[in-house]
């Protein structure tokens, strides 16, 4: 059954997954919840930092609104950005159609979602001038990363829902494809999984969360 659409308290859409019983986004607001998490603590972290240019993974591509985000964030900061982005379901054109996150943010960059989901899968696309996408249609336990990163936006469903994402084994592969200084930036706080990226060498910040959310991690791979 294909997701269902639904709007957050910030008008903008989030969908709701029958296969994992779980919601895409925060209600309290789904362009709120990713500003927060991944742009603010993690794109802007690192161009505070002193990067300009910038290799992303994203675990949940779904609706492409961190990659929306991203792209809008890079324009202003002068950022250039190569994306790479996994999502083992898909969404239908039906629903991507849909989705207002252009109408909410005052098309700021119009059209550019659209590019997004039109984008062919395993494939590199540059989108803009200073902005590569590749999309890849896979498991994430089976996939083999092409390249090294900067910074992970972890978007999985909860641990709840999807455990085999939260494990030991999936989480030291990408430890080992984060550049030394890189960070990993994700909603959820699990006390277990925050022991798990400590066993694994991140030097773990417990942040304010999103909304209602009381907090949030960023995890950064030491330098040495």
């Amino acid at each position: 059954m294909s997701p269902s659409l639904l709007l957050t308290k910030d008008k903008s859409h989030t969908l709701y997954s029958e296969k994992y019983q779980a919601h895409y986004h925060s209600l309290y607001g789904s362009i709120e919840e990713s500003v927060h998490v991944f742009i603010s603590a993690g794109l802007y972290h690192l161009s505070r930092a002193g990067y300009s240019d910038i290799t992303i993974f994203e675990m949940g591509f779904g609706s492409g609104l961190n990659a929306y985000l991203t792209h809008i964030a890079s324009q202003r900061l002068e950022l250039t950005i190569n994306y790479h982005t996994i999502e083992s379901d898909p969404l239908n054109a039906e629903i991507t159609s849909n989705l207002n996150y252009d109408e909410v943010l005052g098309y700021p960059q119009k059209g550019f979602l659209e590019k997004l989901h039109q984008c062919a899968w395993e494939e590199e696309q540059s989108l803009s001038e200073n902005f590569k996408v590749t999309k890849f249609n896979n498991q994430l336990h089976l996939h083999q990363h092409p390249i090294s990163y900067d910074l992970i936006y972890y978007d999985a469903f909860a641990p709840s829902c999807q455990p085999e994402l939260w494990t030991s084994e999936v989480h030291r592969t990408l430890y080992e494809s984060l550049n030394p200084g890189g960070c990993l930036v994700t909603y959820c706080s699990q006390g277990q999984f925050k022991r798990t990226l400590k066993e694994l060498g991140y030097v773990i910040e417990k942040l304010n969360g999103p909304a209602k959310k009381r907090e949030m991690i960023r995890a950064t791979k030491p330098k040495t």
